[in-house]
């Protein structure tokens, strides 16, 4: 059974969703249709899947939801998972539900239960009729993961994959595709240096664009629409006029396109069009290239652990706020020869304006935030020493 990417609303949660993140929980039951909404909640993806149920269902019905477990996860002792797939109680239950909400874990898990080999089970197809009766499909962090067509199903290590590890049924596989063709969905994204493992990815898998979202963020999507929500932002990545280098022994692009979304935040796939946060209106508006742009920092720093927690969200507001027109940075991980025949191999990320690039910088009492819009990136393979370093010698005759 194919669903329809535009039937009913999706939200994706990048992770580490706070309980009291009542933006995000609210959302999701006002989506559903208010208070009394019934909400079907799979801990499937859990390793402690009795626990994480039960926060799940006390956050939705603080906010008005009637929130019930859907009990099928391999980590649920006891339990016969084939049997409760085919349980017309259960089911009955899913198709009663106005939304859906998937907990994060392993989304290695979510699949594996709901469409063993790739094919749909009872269940699944009772969550999908939610979605298209226009109902909501949520989730967190493994639960987000799923909901691509194709989705990251073990690719921690983002290094490894801008090396080439990339295979079907491991570092990626099947999602259930809730949301439409060619769009990638990623979480953890920024504080976990996704960015590493969402180019190889895109590229590889022919896909035109990714949604990385960050810890305690959100994204609705409504068809082609996109609003952020909560505590943190996304990240859009278009690979619409990147190039790549086949001659080039190693993965290479250039000239993708990022923009930076925070909460508030609208974008439409369709048109191409964002449209900043009503209260951006009171924000600064940066544009580097307007006469009359003086730099807010004159130190230009080059990032040697690029894809380390923060590093690109302090890359990205030195590349609107700096005096320089790029920003470069060093993805590498020191091993020996031994471990890994490219041990010699890095790759150097080269951020960059393109006319048109202007951002907004938002002071809060927990920091600067950020929205920003036409940023370019290069990735560019590196041949890197080793030792990378040696110890520096006494002077002659020092004394």
């Amino acid at each position: 059974m194919q669903t329809s990417p535009k039937a009913g609303t999706v939200v994706v949660i990048g992770g580490a969703l706070k309980a009291d993140s009542a933006a995000v929980w609210q959302r999701i039951v006002d989506e559903a249709g208010g208070a009394g909404a019934r909400i079907a909640v799979f801990p499937t993806a859990a390793y402690e899947p009795e626990r994480i149920s039960a926060q799940i269902v006390a956050s939705l019905n603080r906010c008005g939801a009637v929130a019930q477990v859907i009990p099928i996860a391999p980590h649920l002792d006891g339990v016969d998972l084939q049997a409760r797939l085919h349980d017309p109680a259960l089911i009955a239950q899913v198709a009663a539900s106005r939304a859906v909400f998937f907990s994060g874990g392993a989304q290695e898990y979510i699949v594996d239960t709901l469409q063993p080999g790739g094919q749909p089970t009872a269940m699944l197809d009772a969550v999908r009729a939610v979605f298209a009766a226009g109902g909501v499909i949520a989730g967190t962090s493994a639960g987000a993961a799923v909901m691509s067509q194709l989705m990251f199903r073990d690719a921690m290590d983002n290094v490894a994959v801008l090396k080439g590890l990339w295979r079907a049924g491991q570092e990626y596989d099947r999602g259930l595709g809730f949301v439409r063709e060619g769009l990638l969905i990623d979480q953890h994204f920024l504080r976990r240096g996704r960015i590493g493992r969402m180019l190889p990815a895109l590229h590889a898998l022919g896909c035109r664009r990714g949604l990385g979202v960050d810890e305690n963020a959100a994204v609705v999507i409504q068809g082609g629409r996109l609003e952020v929500i909560g505590g943190g932002g996304a990240m859009l990545v278009d690979l619409a006029d990147a190039e790549h280098d086949a001659a080039l022994p190693a993965f290479n692009l250039r000239g993708a396109r990022l923009a930076y979304l925070d909460a508030g935040d609208v974008h439409d796939l369709d048109t191409g069009e964002t449209t900043p946060a009503p209260h951006k209106a009171q924000a600064l508006r940066i544009d580097p290239s307007a006469p009359g742009f003086v730099p807010r920092t004159g130190f230009d720093r080059y990032f040697l652990d690029f894809l380390a927690e923060g590093c690109l969200q302090a890359a990205l507001a030195q590349l609107l706020e700096g005096a320089a027109d790029e920003v470069r940075g060093l993805a590498y991980r020191h091993v020996l020869p031994t471990q890994d025949r490219q041990f010699d191999i890095g790759f150097e990320f080269r951020l960059w304006r393109e006319p048109g690039l202007v951002g907004w910088r938002e002071a809060t009492a927990a920091g600067d935030r950020y929205t920003l819009l036409g940023v370019r990136l290069d990735v560019i393979p590196v041949r890197l020493a080793l030792p990378l370093h040696t110890p520096l010698a006494a002077a002659c005759g020092a004394g």
